[in-house]
């Protein structure tokens, strides 16, 4: 690293390379109940639940979970929508040695099975929301013990779901809760972080079968120190076997407060799912190691979001790039008081300029992050800094962070050697957080994994100063009568139009060509705009073979759950058209 991109973009005072302990996933938990003690972790519902109570209920359900044969080598599901009992669930079953895998509720029936199978599962947990779909699976699948939970199971004193009423031989979560004891267990000191896997999480699928990602124990704990670390100016260290940050001395500042919320302040409403590898760290990990308070939304209503943003004092806002739209769409963007906010961070996918601007505007005095990962970097590898007086520029997701090398090679897989800065290629990440590999796929995973180099099949380009931004996905990229078109360039032109809302591009088939450039477009409300105003707005910009060719107005651009925009989806549609 340069010392140009040091002055620019580097904490002040922190060093280049981290510590990471060799501790389980389930010490950060451990440390910040010792830590925080009775702070609240999570509201739920108005409910509060403080960093004690979490970590006395997963050591409970650990040893339930013991006592029913569950430990080393299992594997674990968690089907469920974020609520207290998700994070009970998912540090007790790694302190049991088990390895957890995030399932999306809401996937298909036939997906499911597939991730059941695949992943081995012994055991799942579920919500009776989505019993149904575990009923139809189970006889097909290899699991031993279903466990089920609800909403009367989130408070000590609620009730306990009927979930024999499902099924005779399944049992209710809470049940687990108070039949465990909250201890330790003695057989987990054998527990290795470098080789023992913690998450099998499962990518996305959106471009076709899920795959999932081998995290180990040590990937994730890397991780998570990594934009921790970055995020607040600490060091990691251990206290009693539990994790925890320590702010830098000022003598090593030279006094600054460089970061608008420190350590056991932070306020933040979540609604980035728990199942998404950007939810486990970012969402899950990242603030109970923070002692942030969380207030747990299952579901995204901007109205809610905004009034309960004011209500408690939100420190930050963070999400995808949809989430941030469609906040600024509602009328109480501007009504509501929020200058208790004091950052801003968007991941999943790239934050489109204009929106950056138009948040610039509205929080002064907030700062502005967007960061790069995927779920084979256990979450993320690149960010823009988020302390004041780094450089963050707009239309980059800014650069590596600690133990992190970014390196854009070819697109077309002739070489592997570095481009210059400035020349758009594949980007390669390599660090600590990078994945073992991909489950039962060693093809693909030898495909992608070179030399300890991810590909990670992003196209990008890296400034002089060493930060990074993200043109597209090498597998969005069309082309126009042999040119490459990047649909992104389309999009963020596209977004500074002012009745445009929302906007997806994507490559329509057409044999004379190859692909033209397709708009799907959301407009805003009230707004008068045409097909044709549209495309001569955007076609006056670029050069002729980048030409919107055709445009079409959606009531909504359709969003995974993690806020990854579908563009399969959109493809499918234009093929049913035809």
């Amino acid at each position: 690293m340069t010392d140009t991109i040091k002055t620019m973009s580097w904490p002040h005072g922190m060093p280049r390379h981290l510590n990471y302990p060799r501790v389980p996933v389930q010490a950060i938990l451990k440390g910040s109940a010792e830590r925080f003690g009775t702070k609240t972790a999570y509201i739920y519902h108005e409910a509060e639940y403080s960093f004690q109570d979490i970590y006395e209920s997963a050591l409970r359900f650990a040893d339930s979970l013991s006592a029913r044969g569950i430990g080393f080598g299992d594997v674990v599901a968690i089907h469920m929508l974020n609520c207290p009992q998700y994070v009970i669930a998912y540090y007790g079953i790694l302190m049991t040695g088990a390895t957890f895998t995030p399932v999306n509720p809401l996937i298909p029936v036939k997906d499911l099975e597939y991730q059941l199978n695949d992943s081995s599962a012994k055991a799942i947990l579920t919500q009776d929301l989505f019993a149904a779909s575990i009923q139809e699976v189970l006889p097909r699948t290899r699991l031993e013990l279903v466990m089920m939970t609800s909403e009367s199971e989130c408070r000590p004193d609620g009730d306990l779901v009927d979930a024999q009423g499902y099924h005779p031989d399944w049992v209710s979560f809470k049940s687990l809760i108070d039949a465990g004891h909250p201890v330790e267990r003695r057989d987990i000191s054998r527990l290795d972080p470098v080789r023992t896997v913690a998450h099998l999480a499962y990518t996305g699928g959106t471009t076709g079968r899920s795959k999932g990602v081998i995290i180990t124990h040590q990937n994730v704990i890397s991780n998570v120190l990594q934009f921790a670390c970055w995020q607040t100016g600490c060091l990691p260290r251990v206290v009693n076997g539990g994790l925890q940050l320590e702010p830098l001395p000022e003598s090593q500042t030279g006094g600054r407060r460089e970061y608008p919320v420190g350590i056991g302040e932070a306020a933040a409403i979540n609604l980035t799912p728990w199942f998404h590898a950007m939810g486990t760290i970012g969402y899950l990990n990242n603030p109970v190691l923070a002692g942030t308070t969380s207030i747990l939304h299952v579901r995204f209503d901007p109205g809610r979001y905004l009034e309960d943003a004011e209500h408690y004092r939100v420190t930050s806002i963070g999400g995808a790039p949809p989430v941030f739209v469609a906040l600024m769409r509602h009328p109480d963007f501007h009504r509501r008081n929020l200058d208790s906010v004091r950052g801003l961070g968007s991941g999943a996918a790239p934050l489109p300029v204009e929106v950056i601007r138009q948040l610039e505007a509205r929080f002064p005095n907030a700062i502005i992050t967007e960061a790069y990962g995927l779920t084979e970097v256990t979450m993320g590898a690149v960010s823009n800094p988020g302390f004041r007086s780094g450089t963050r520029k707009p239309g980059t997701v800014g650069v590596p962070v600690f133990d992190t090398e970014v390196k854009i090679v070819a697109a077309d897989g002739s070489s592997d050697v570095p481009l210059p800065s400035g020349e758009e290629g594949e980007v390669c990440i390599r660090g600590p957080q990078v994945m073992m590999g991909y489950l039962n796929q060693p093809e693909v995973t030898n495909s992608v994994l070179r030399d300890g180099w991810l590909y990670t099949g992003d196209i990008g380009v890296l400034d002089e100063d060493g930060y990074l931004s993200i043109v597209d996905r090498k597998k969005d990229l069309l082309i126009y009568k042999g040119y490459n078109v990047y649909p992104r360039e389309l999009e963020e032109i596209l977004f500074r139009h002012p009745a445009v809302a929302n906007v997806a591009v994507v490559g329509r088939p057409v044999l004379e060509v190859g692909e033209i450039p397709k708009a799907f477009v959301v407009k805003k409300a009230d707004a008068e705009v045409t097909e044709e105003e549209l495309m001569d707005f955007v076609n006056t910009q670029v050069a002729p073979y980048k030409k919107v060719r055709m445009v079409e107005f959606l009531d909504e651009i359709p969003v995974s759950a993690a806020g990854k925009v579908l563009k399969r989806v959109l493809r499918e549609r234009q093929q049913n058209d035809r």
